[in-house]
């Protein structure tokens, strides 16, 4: 968060002088209307949602919310470890009910208030940025509706509350950075240190956190008394953030989670994995660009402006560093542990970055506004350049790649938009339209004073709504998911150790009342005592009367289809009609 976020090597706009502004009795009126309309537009957008789709993620984050419930809990040994964190505020949907849809419509209502908080505090950062008051209101707003901060809300993902945690992450520790005030020093620690508990990327937050207390208070020793402090809080909050996440790996992971950091430091020690990581992490900044429109791009130079002009505030200049470190260190870190899964999101992802991404595009909108002539090209100029240059060195890394490996649209919601293709990456033809996209907003910053805010922040919404809506398919009708296999919802369920892990992973959700255990068919035995569901895998070509050769006397079979995996569920004949 800089003040004076525009390049030092062009001129600046002039702005023609006013008076002192004073409080207004309107703005605390207009800030809740516009935090209603857009949870009101981020629940209508999720509304046709039902169940969890971009699995193993939106599992195993219910599965944990309904564990801390004080419901069943799940075995996702071998996945990713998904964190307590944000699982933690969903835990209301489970008070409430426990029928699957109902609790999944709850969190997409959490969701919407959660990230509706964007606006005030985009708002807050446009202050920040230098915009007065009646242009930062209408810009907050059109740009807390970006697809990387409303897209992921109708998912039951982290990302969904990462984009406002982060924000409000950098505006207290903004406001301690200029004030040295203790609570404004333990407020930024305690967010970090949610925002570890939630997501790794947290993680690198809470390590570039306390880099900057440190430079703070070594810069500034009156402040290193408001310092400890901070660190105090930032401690006291990993540890319990800690505690949550190891009680949870060890419910959720008795096998053990992913090792992405072994991953990780295969990657840093080897050639191919640093070249791996490195464009990894250039995909990444390209898709922090065109998600944005340009305007990513934009506030990417104005950032790393501020970082090298000597002259500026040594606030301005610690807080550009602080948002720059982040970035880089996100996106070269989290590419280096993805593993490779032969999908093209391992060369151009958005997803890690899209915390960030309200924040770049609000220091370029305001960048954009406050510049003169001359300094709004260089910026334009400067987003473009990076994105070709990114988008090359993506193309050159990845090759024909690009081409033969999978492309799956979640991965690319403002991409698929830009291209108008579900199914396939077009760098060319997306950086080029982010490009002209680019071009017509700083074009409307550039009409007259009074038109040119409404006419910017109106274009913005108005292309963010399109893009989610042809990402999320929009308008979508609302269907009721069907019950996970037929027969009373009561028993024991078990799968068999062959079942592929991607029904696995659907059914725990479904599955409410119960740990869908583990068993192994092949050795003959019967199911333990209480069991009424055995669920099996189905070869092709296999009928499901033969899918199970040891079963006791009595069971019956129940074919079913998960995408194009065949399986069995076998229902005990004691436990109800699985016809019914």
């Amino acid at each position: 968060m800089t003040l004076a976020l525009v390049p030092p090597f062009q001129d600046v706009r002039p702005a023609p002088p006013r008076p002192a502004l004073r409080p207004s009795r309107a703005l605390p009126w207009l800030l809740a209307a516009g935090f209603l309309a857009q949870a009101a537009a981020r629940f209508w957008s999720a509304w046709a949602r039902t169940a969890p789709a971009a699995n193993p993620d939106e599992t195993g984050y219910l599965v944990a919310a309904r564990w801390l419930a004080g419901g069943p809990g799940a075995d996702l040994s071998g996945n990713t470890l998904y964190q307590g964190g944000y699982p933690l505020l969903l835990v209301p949907a489970y008070w409430t009910s426990h029928d699957p849809a109902t609790v999944y419509t709850i969190v997409m209502v959490i969701n919407a208030l959660l990230g509706a908080a964007l606006f005030p505090l985009g708002y807050a950062a446009a202050r920040r940025l230098g915009l007065a008051r009646r242009p930062a209101l209408p810009l907050a707003f059109g740009a807390a509706s970006l697809p990387a901060t409303t897209f992921f809300g109708a998912f039951a993902l982290a990302d969904a509350v990462l984009p406002a945690v982060v924000l409000a992450w950098l505006l207290a520790l903004d406001r301690f950075v200029r004030s040295g005030r203790t609570v404004d020093a333990a407020t930024a620690s305690l967010i970090a240190a949610y925002a570890a508990t939630v997501h790794t990327r947290g993680m690198v937050l809470l390590a570039v956190h306390v880099a900057a207390l440190a430079v703070t208070a070594v810069a500034r020793r009156r402040r290193i008394r408001a310092a400890w402090p901070g660190c105090a809080a930032g401690i006291a909050g990993y540890a319990a953030g800690a505690a949550l996440n190891a009680s949870v790996r060890a419910e959720l992971y008795p096998g053990g989670a992913r090792d992405l950091a072994g991953i990780l430091e295969s990657r840093l020690t080897t050639v191919p994995g640093q070249a791996w990581a490195l464009s990894g992490a250039a995909g990444q900044l390209w898709y922090l660009v065109v998600s944005t429109w340009g305007l990513g791009g934009a506030g990417l130079a104005a950032v790393t402006a501020m970082l090298l002009r000597r002259r500026a505030p040594a606030a301005d200049r610690l807080m550009a560093g602080v948002l720059l470190a982040a970035t880089c260190a996100i996106a070269y870190a989290s590419s280096a542990a993805l593993p490779d899964e032969h999908r093209v999101g391992n060369f151009a992802y958005g997803r890690y970055l899209s915390c960030l991404a309200l924040v770049y595009a609000l220091a370029g909108a305001a960048a954009l506004m406050r510049a003169g002539m001359r300094t709004a090209i260089g910026l334009a100029a400067a987003s473009a350049l990076l994105a070709v240059v990114t988008g090359l060195w993506v193309a050159a890394y990845a090759g024909a790649r690009l081409r033969t490996h999978t492309f799956i649209a979640f991965d690319f919601p403002e991409v698929t938009f830009l291209a108008g293709d579900r199914g396939a990456l077009h760098l060319r033809a997306t950086t080029l339209a982010a490009c002209v996209l680019l071009c017509g907003l700083a074009a409307s910053s550039r009409l007259g004073r009074r038109q040119a805010v409404p006419v910017t922040a109106a274009a913005l919404a108005a292309v963010n709504a399109a893009a989610l809506a042809f990402a999320l398919g929009l308008p979508a009708r609302r269907a009721r998911p069907a019950p996970p296999f037929p027969g009373p919802e009561a028993g024991g369920v078990v799968a068999d150790r062959s079942l592929h892990w991607a029904v696995r992973t659907a059914l725990h959700h479904p599955v409410w009342w119960t740990r869908v255990g583990t068993v192994d068919i092949r050795d003959g035995r019967p199911p333990a005592p209480g069991v009424c569901t055995v669920l099996v895998p189905l070869p092709d070509g296999r009928p499901p009367a033969r899918s199970w050769p040891a079963r006791p006397a009595g069971w019956r079979p129940h074919e079913e289809r998960t995408w194009s995996i065949g399986w069995v569920s076998w229902h005990a004949p004691s436990c109800g009609d699985a016809d019914q």
